[in-house]
């Protein structure tokens, strides 16, 4: 896309104002798909944009929620990211786990009722430049069986770690545990364009390089059986720490329509 960084943040800005979204939210969501862009990675940039509106519309985030931080002990917080989207609250969290991190020594944050999250090295990048290792963990909305079912239990759930080297640029993993990020369906799809065998399943739990099949049936578990359980034991710290919904009990972030999601993140700084 040859586009510049403030163009891009400016057009997605303008497509989620558009659809009631606030202009805080709209903002900070708009410079993260622009982010995305520039690192090459379509899937969680500008494409997110009608989705996200689509879900504004339908009343499935809250357009100009006001984040909130719950009680917390010495190196730990609750932010509730109060069924908004979800990288205002994220650029809060992190922020947060790098003071709590400075003072303390650990920062750990759970976010509650949160939202698709775009790329979770992003954040986990942000706390390694301020000197931290980082951890990001997320839960997501069901899409992957457990290895030879066909009903799908697990969310994709996205994991990312990041350590900081000194004078050079940190060192960032991120990854999805599904064998690949369920966007890239969605990008093959907006381009009428197939995917390989291995990337996704229909509703009835068969292969297909149809990425319209993919997006209403089930991504694969990346590496069998053990990124389902990968998969399995990030739902339960998330879930566990952060008090949000399971993955079963969010609707797909690819439907316009349905239940706010209220999935949740984990931060360890």
């Amino acid at each position: 896309m040859n586009l510049s960084y403030e163009k891009m943040v400016q057009l997605a800005m303008a497509g989620l104002k558009a659809a009631g979204i606030g202009d805080k939210a709209a903002f900070e969501t708009a410079q993260f798909l622009a982010l995305a862009e520039l690192d090459g990675l379509a899937s969680h940039g500008l494409a997110r944009v009608s989705q996200y509106a689509g879900h504004a519309k339908n009343g499935r985030v809250q357009l100009d929620p006001k984040i909130k931080v719950r009680p917390y002990k010495t190196s730990a917080a609750l932010v509730d990211a109060c069924d908004g989207l979800a990288f205002p609250a994220l650029r809060f969290a992190t922020d947060l786990s790098v003071n709590l991190a400075s003072k303390n020594g650990v920062g750990l944050v759970a976010v509650t009722n949160s939202h698709h999250f775009g790329v979770a090295g992003h954040f986990a990048e942000a706390a390694a430049r301020a000197g931290y290792i980082s951890l990001l963990f997320g839960n997501t909305p069901a899409a992957m069986p457990m290895v030879g079912g066909s009903k799908a239990l697990f969310g994709t759930n996205p994991l990312a770690a990041a350590f900081p080297i000194a004078n050079k640029d940190p060192l960032v993993i991120d990854m999805s545990l599904s064998a690949v990020a369920r966007g890239k369906l969605l990008v093959a799809a907006k381009k009428g364009e197939s995917i390989p065998e291995g990337w996704a399943l229909t509703s009835e739990g068969k292969p297909t390089t149809d990425p319209h099949e993919g997006l209403k049936g089930l991504m694969v578990p990346l590496g069998g059986d053990k990124g389902a359980l990968l998969a399995l034991i990030i739902e339960l710290l998330v879930v566990g720490l952060s008090g949000s919904r399971f993955s079963y009990e969010a609707d797909s972030f690819f439907d316009a329509k349905g239940n706010r999601p209220r999935i949740g993140q984990l931060l360890l700084t």
